[in-house]
């Protein structure tokens, strides 16, 4: 299925490059795997991978190397302008995504449900697989929200079903994408850091139907006018869901319940995921597995069986009568905004991290119930900036400092809700440490 892959450079060595140089190993390439940063975690994988039989450098990148490769493998989370990756595009050598190479060593042996979109991928994609598993399926959740699609290859035993989120950066680099059913959650303006334009992002979301015909299936967000837009000439059937009126699924508000094909199928108040968001992300997920014989039983024990994510709109602990939210996932404005229609009570909100290029002045409207906003780290002053006289604004210092603040001005009855609408790379390895670091000083209350 990968055919003669020759010398082959695997650029960022976590665990999905990782996965990725053993699967090249395996089928007999010559692996070369590089990585800027370094680690415990990274030395032990590099000794792993050399025992292997791979050159492997950390701390940086031979571009000499790469740029003799015939095939470049970029793991997530590396940008389509990182160096190493505009080494290989310059010389015109292929470049994959670890997804795609993945996905052709795993070839049609395992249908698959793709999900992108700016917000709620990772929901979505839990979601799905969540739902197959109640239907008796075994199914996987992978790419882009841990189980990289290499290590799947790689098991002696591969799932029936995939659920895969990818995003922005994986599609820049999938050229044979094919799933057996798209979800597209959205379009808003993220990663605005790291691209030229909205379009040039969005043209990267797009490539998940790139390869569209007949038969493909798109479920799609009947609300987003964006998502409708970009995808108004796509081929295939499509199947929509939506909030603010009927489509293939929706939330009827007048009766609590929770419809498909105008079917109710669960009342509102069981799915246990905080948002309207989620209830779409539910409704998203629902019509892709029906795609897979999942009937409306099913979908309703799974819809009531799900449980939250880390990081996303997570409660973690109630204390001193105020409830602490963790949303660390929220790196961009659109995810905040999405966080904040879900708050039904006063709170307070700590907004900051890294810019991302976004203004914050959106949020304005949907402060009528903060308290106050604690605006903290690179982009505190921008904070201060655009909301200074919308709501009351404090500055604070470290993370420590901005979670006794939080606790200072909550009144009980109020929720504290972490939605940064910044990366988190000023302060925190990533978004998780961050989530983790909130979780763990509200739990010592």
């Amino acid at each position: 299925m990968l055919g003669r892959l020759g010398d082959v450079a695997v650029v960022g060595l976590g665990r999905s490059g990782g996965a990725a140089s053993r699967l090249l190993l395996r089928e007999g390439a010559s692996v070369y795997g590089s990585d800027a940063g370094r680690s415990e975690a990274l030395d032990a994988e590099a000794a792993s991978l050399r025992a292997l039989g791979a050159r492997v450098d950390l701390g940086g990148h031979d571009l000499e190397l790469i740029g003799r490769a015939s095939l470049v493998i970029v793991s997530p989370g590396v940008p389509p302008d990182a160096p190493a990756v505009a080494t290989a595009r310059a010389r015109g050598i292929p470049i994959w995504a670890e997804a795609e190479l993945g996905l052709r060593a795993l070839g049609d042996s395992v249908p698959y449900v793709a999900i992108t979109g700016t917000n709620g991928k990772t929901t979505t994609t839990a979601l799905a697989a969540h739902l197959l598993g109640t239907a008796g399926r075994r199914a996987i959740a992978a790419g882009n929200i841990g189980t990289p699609l290499c290590e799947i290859a790689l098991a002696d035993r591969r799932p029936e079903v995939m659920a895969v989120e990818l995003s922005s950066f994986q599609l820049h680099d999938m050229p044979t994408v094919r799933p057996t059913v798209g979800i597209l959650t959205n379009l808003a303006p993220d990663h605005l850091d790291r691209y030229p334009s909205l379009e040039a992002y969005y043209r990267d979301k797009m490539a998940l139907f790139a390869n569209a015909d007949g038969r493909s299936l798109w479920v799609l967000n009947a609300d987003d006018p964006e998502s409708l837009r970009w995808t108004a000439a796509v081929v295939g059937g499509r199947r929509t869901f939506g909030l603010a009126a009927p489509a293939d699924g929706h939330f009827d508000r007048a009766s609590g319940w929770l419809v498909i094909d105008r079917v109710r199928i669960a009342r509102r108040a069981g799915l246990p995921l905080l948002g309207d968001h989620n209830a779409a992300n539910a409704l998203a997920a629902a019509l892709a597995v029906q795609a897979f014989g999942v009937d409306a039983d099913a979908i309703a024990t799974g819809w009531a069986t799900v449980a939250p994510l880390n990081h996303r709109l997570e409660p973690v602990a109630e204390r001193f009568g105020v409830l602490w939210i963790n949303d660390s996932k929220a790196t961009n404005v659109a995810s905040t905004e999405v966080a904040l229609r879900a708050m039904d009570r006063p709170f307070v909100l700590l907004l900051g991290g890294r810019h991302k290029g976004e203004p914050y002045t959106k949020l304005g409207p949907l402060l009528g119930r903060c308290r106050v906003v604690i605006a903290y780290g690179e982009a505190g002053p921008l904070v201060v900036r655009d909301l200074e006289g919308v709501v009351p604004v404090e500055s604070g210092g470290d993370f420590a400092d901005v979670l006794a603040r939080a606790k200072a001005a909550a009144k009980p009855g109020d929720a504290v809700l972490l939605s940064p609408a910044c990366s988190s790379y000023d302060m925190f390895q990533n978004y998780e440490e961050r989530g983790r670091r909130f979780r763990a000083a509200v739990e010592a209350m």
